[in-house]
């Protein structure tokens, strides 16, 4: 084929655009029939897909704003950034400890206030001070709910403040597991996390499973006087419950953000303008690792970090010719598959299958290209969802 068209539905940091050279790739906003779409923020549940839509690629680890499920269906993977903008949300969660700690930007709101001068403005620093006393991290507990890239980056950093550290996440991976410093403690419940803890700090993909998943029952096992920080996404956490936890005071504050109106004038609410992966550094990684992926994929049918399809990763053959085929993920598939290109006298040289969820997804190398006619008979077999000469 010529050049692949790619679509972006927001600006990509230059350093990741320059990762798809002009001899191979047609980068532009405006593009029709794209064969991919890479972005950042853009809402796409309302957009109309081109048959020629091979891939989809975020710059940034959530994908709330790109309809999965729809895509999935149709045969084709979403790619994100994991862990691409993990040390900037870190350096954020650091930075809203302090701030909840001690008191910062309360404090600093009352100074900024204070319309004195000279003696005046001396004497009602020192005597406003006193309601801003706050508390040191050395000792106290923080409680990371989720241990993803971002969470252990969070637990391994407030050990090194001298916190003590508790973690639950019921799914942690092997190498999360493996990164994590070694006394962190494992909490084996949420309830009991939030029992145990001084700052709660939640690092959660949004998922049906985490919507609302700090709610009012969880906040009834909260330690009274807990500060509770929500840098994951704004759904996880039930506003509603917060607002009623920092009434009575269970939670003594909340930092977040996500703003919301319902908390706008409250002085135990820190709020701020979703700034997790707002660096430069952190665009720029998550623009590189999604057009690798992309092209990755695109060039060879390798699947690197995907919400819906499996990871599948295999060296070419020399010479060979290589078929991608997803399919609804159904018996006899791979048979109906290979049959058709032994009746079209192909040989196989090596072939990779793995299914996730609904979705399956094969790589072929074959010794001979394949005829568009056999190709075209791959395309009618039944639970079929695309199937590409790459």
């Amino acid at each position: 084929m010529g050049k692949f068209r790619i679509q972006t539905l927001n600006d990509i940091a230059v350093v990741g655009l320059e990762r798809l050279p002009r001899e191979r790739y047609e980068v532009a906003a405006g593009l029709a029939e794209p064969h991919a779409v890479l972005l950042r923020s853009a809402d796409m549940h309302t957009l109309r897909f081109s048959d020629s839509l091979l891939a989809v690629a975020r710059a940034g680890a959530g994908t709330n704003n790109v309809p999965v499920a729809a895509l999935s269906a149709r045969g084709v993977p979403v790619f994100n950034s994991p862990g691409a903008n993990a040390n900037a949300v870190k350096e954020l969660v650091i930075a809203a400890l302090f701030l909840a700690a001690r008191n910062i930007t309360q404090a600093a709101r009352f100074v900024d206030e204070l319309a004195l001068e000279g003696d005046a403005l001396e004497h009602a620093v020192e005597k406003g001070k006193k309601g801003f006393v706050g508390r040191e991290l050395p000792g106290r507990t923080l409680g990371v709910v989720g241990l993803g890239a971002i969470g252990v980056k969070v637990a391994n950093a407030a050990r090194g403040l001298g916190m003590r550290v508790v973690g639950h996440d019921p799914e942690i991976t092997v190498q999360r597991a493996w990164q994590l410093d070694a006394a962190v403690e494992q909490a084996q419940t949420l309830d009991e996390l939030l029992s145990r803890a001084d700052f709660v700090t939640v690092h959660v993909p949004l998922i049906e499973a985490t919507r609302g998943v700090i709610n009012a029952q969880r906040l009834r096992a909260v330690r009274p006087g807990c500060v509770l920080l929500n840098f994951a996404r704004d759904a996880v956490v039930d506003e509603v419950a917060v607002q009623a936890a920092l009434g009575d005071g269970r939670l003594a504050g909340y930092v977040t953000d996500f703003p919301s109106a319902r908390f706008r004038g409250d002085p135990r609410v820190v709020m701020l303008p979703h700034l997790g992966a707002s660096t430069v550094e952190a665009e720029e990684n998550c623009a590189v690792m999604a057009a690798e992926q992309l092209r990755e994929f695109l060039e060879h049918g390798n699947v690197r970090n995907s919400v819906n399809f499996p990871e599948v990763v295999m060296p070419r053959v020399q010479g060979g010719h290589r078929l991608g085929i997803a399919n609804r993920n159904v018996p006899n598939m791979v048979g109906q598959v290979t049959t058709a290109l032994a009746a079209a006298g192909l040989n196989i040289a090596d072939l990779i299958n793995k299914s996730r969820g609904e979705v399956a997804w094969t790589l072929l190398d074959l010794d001979a290209p394949i005829p568009a006619s056999t190709l075209a008979a791959i395309r009618a077999i039944d639970g079929v969802l695309t199937a590409r000469a790459i």
